[in-house]
Parts: structure tokens; sequence; C-alpha cells
């Protein structure tokens, strides 16, 4: 082994070095990972160690196998039962979770079942009261589940919280809070959360037992990898400067939010009528139209997706080159969250942020969050002479 070699093995433990079982390591090596990200290094060995834990990082950092690798390893040659139940903001973050278990239970198959409304009630009726190992859930679907005695979480071992600051956001307080009234009281809970807001704090003094906090970046910092630059653009022209930049650039996997569910829709009629292939994604949107978008756009059939912030809570999809805020977030902390879709892991991504004469105030809200002052790009034919924040 050479300095080199030494220096970052030293520095950058690899997944075999946090104490997961040989099944695990063999379903990482296949995914192709080696290494593990700041907060699966940090969080991992103490979950596999049975103590409660928050975890606090942005969208992005790999948060997700933080806790499915160590509850994986856990339910190895263990019990057919329910042993593990994890409550998540959306129906999208239910399919993901569900998709990270299968892939890291490849060598040590784990019985996991995704519930959450918008789809049929008895298949999942019929898996909760046949058992599973793990049920990754909305609370408010579950909720109705408990409320008829179709599952049974007698010998439930961990509760996992997942984006505990979303599920709060959402008004899930109350459902959360029944739930685990119903559940037993000596088990492992983890809770992760982008944020630290005082709802959040509540919560875990109310359901955590001396937690270990694991934090990764500053509270509200914006992702390293991702370049940022404000368009400053009249508002009634956004969407002829997102056709011009989308057929201008080789832009491949283009991420759009819009604050309105009518907006985006309206956004997506424009880019189709240009000739460009988007969809849209938001609560209005059925559950099979919603599953759809994001397989398209996963796939690459579909170059742009629109969605609002609550559609897009919990998405976790790689390869994300562009995020455009075709409105700038009323909330600063929506900016981060919304740019965590690119610049993921190791990856560099840009992020666009058209601003409005009415949005100069929202932008330098942000800016301050940030710690940081945002490039002001200017497209001729489009700017209304705007100057950066001083």
């Amino acid at each position: 082994m050479t300095a080199t070699e030494l220096e970052i093995s030293l520095v950058e433990p690899t997944f075999a070095d946090l104490g997961l079982a040989q099944p695990l390591l063999d379903a990482l090596h296949d995914a192709g990972y080696e290494r593990p990200t700041p907060i699966q290094r940090d969080a991992i060995p103490i979950a596999l160690k049975g103590r409660d834990l928050i975890g606090l990082a942005q969208t992005g950092t790999g948060k997700t196998a933080s806790f499915t690798l160590p509850i994986v390893n856990r339910l190895l040659g263990g019990p057919r039962r329910t042993r593990v139940l994890i409550l998540t903001p959306t129906r999208e973050l239910c399919l993901q979770v569900e998709e990270s278990f299968r892939k890291y239970s490849k060598y040590a198959p784990v019985d996991v079942i995704p519930v959450f409304g918008g789809v049929g009630y008895e298949p999942q009726e019929k898996a909760l009261r046949r058992g599973v190992d793990a049920v990754v859930a909305t609370p408010g679907r579950l909720l109705d589940h408990l409320e008829k005695r179709n599952v049974d979480f007698s010998y439930l071992e961990t509760l996992v919280l997942d984006e505990a600051d979303r599920m709060l956001d959402m008004g899930f307080a109350p459902q959360i809070n029944r739930i685990i009234e119903q559940i037993p009281r000596y088990r492992q809970t983890l809770l992760f959360s982008a944020t630290m807001l005082p709802e959040v704090e509540a919560l875990a003094r109310k359901y955590l037992r001396k937690p270990v906090v694991v934090q990764v970046g500053r509270r509200s910092s914006a992702a390293t990898t991702v370049t940022h630059a404000v368009y400053p653009v009249p508002r009634q022209r956004k969407n002829e400067l997102l056709v011009h930049l989308l057929k201008e650039r080789d832009h491949e996997s283009v991420l759009v939010f819009s604050r309105t569910k009518s907006g985006a829709d309206r956004v997506v009629h424009d880019l189709k009528a240009a000739g460009i292939d988007a969809g849209a994604m938001h609560a209005d949107k059925s559950q099979k139209d919603r599953i759809k978008a994001l397989e398209d756009f996963r796939s690459g059939k579909l170059r742009v997706l629109v969605a609002t912030d609550i559609a897009q809570r919990g998405l976790d999809i790689s390869g994300i080159t562009h995020v455009i805020n075709y409105d700038v977030p009323q909330q600063p902390e929506d900016y981060v969250h919304r740019i965590g879709r690119t610049g993921r892991a190791a990856s560099t991504g840009d992020a666009y942020t058209f601003m409005s004469a009415e949005e100069i105030g929202m932008v330098r809200t942000i800016e301050r969050m940030i710690g940081q002052e945002i490039p002001r790009v200017s497209v001729p034919g489009f700017d209304f002479g705007t100057t950066a924040a001083g």
C-alpha cells in the first residue's frame, strides 16, 4: 500500500470498516458502492449498536442507506414478524425506501411492504396480516390499518422517522403521535431531518432516549457541488426564458420547480408546445400518473420534470444535471431542499433561479440564509436590469 492509499484509507473508511455483515457488503459491491458518504460513515455504526439517533443531513447525502443498511443487518436470520417501521412524508419516498431495502437485501432477503394512500387497500391489508419484516408507510394510511387491526407491532424493534421536518410541515404530527402510542415503548428510534426546527426538537425529546446526534454540513448550508445562478427576468417572460435555455443548452435531466400546481401544468404545456418532452408532478395528479412521470424522467423518456415543493419531497433521482427554480421558493429553506436534487454525492450540477422584480427580496433572504451571494446571469432580451445583492 502506498502512502497515498494509506492516507485515503485512514480518512475515508470503506463499508467493510463499519461493521456490516458480508451479505450487505456483497450487495453494496454489486451496486457499485465502496465508501460511505459522511452521514453513512457516522450514523451506521451508531445504529448498529442499537442507540437512538438524530441524523441531520440535506437531501442527496445518502441518508436513506444510513438506516436501511443497519436495519437489514439487524434483520439477518431473525424471525419473520414485523420488527421495523419507517414513517415517511410521501408516497414517492415510501417507494424509494422500499427500493433501498430490496437493493441491500439482495443476499439476505427482507420482506418489506410500502403502505400509502391512492392505491388499492386490500393487497396492503393481506400483506400486513400475513406479516412482513418491515413496513414503510405514510402516517395517514398506516393509521387507518392500525385502527382496523390489520398490523401487529407487538414485536417492533426499530422505528424510523424519515424527513421528520417535512412530516411535521405537512401536518402529520397528530397521526405520528397516535401511531407511536400503539407501538412498543422500548425500541430503537432513528430520526432523520434536513433541519432541526423547534418542532423536530420537541418530537425528538418526546420519543427518543439519549440520542446520538450526527450532523453533516451546516444547518442551512447549500450543496457545495452545485453552481448557483440567478436569472433576472420579467414574470410574464419566464416561460420564454425556460424554453430558450433548454433549446440553447444541452441540459440532459432537468427538474423545474413551480410554486403552484396550475403553474406546473402551464409550464409543461408551454414546453410541450415548444417540442420539449416534459411531465408534471403535483398533488392533483393521480398516483398512477405521478409514478409514470417519475419513471419516464428516470429513464430519460422525459427530459424535464416540473414539480411543486410538496410533490418533490423525498424524491431520490440520480443523474439530475440541472434544477431550475421557475418561481423563487417562499420559504428560504426550500431553496436548499430544491437544489439538493442536483450535485448529489460526488457529482456536480447547476441550479438556476428565475427572479422577477417582485422576487428580489426573496432571493436576498435566501442569500443571507446560505451565507453566499448568488451570481446574476443576464440573458440578452430577457434581463430587466437588476444588480447583485449588496
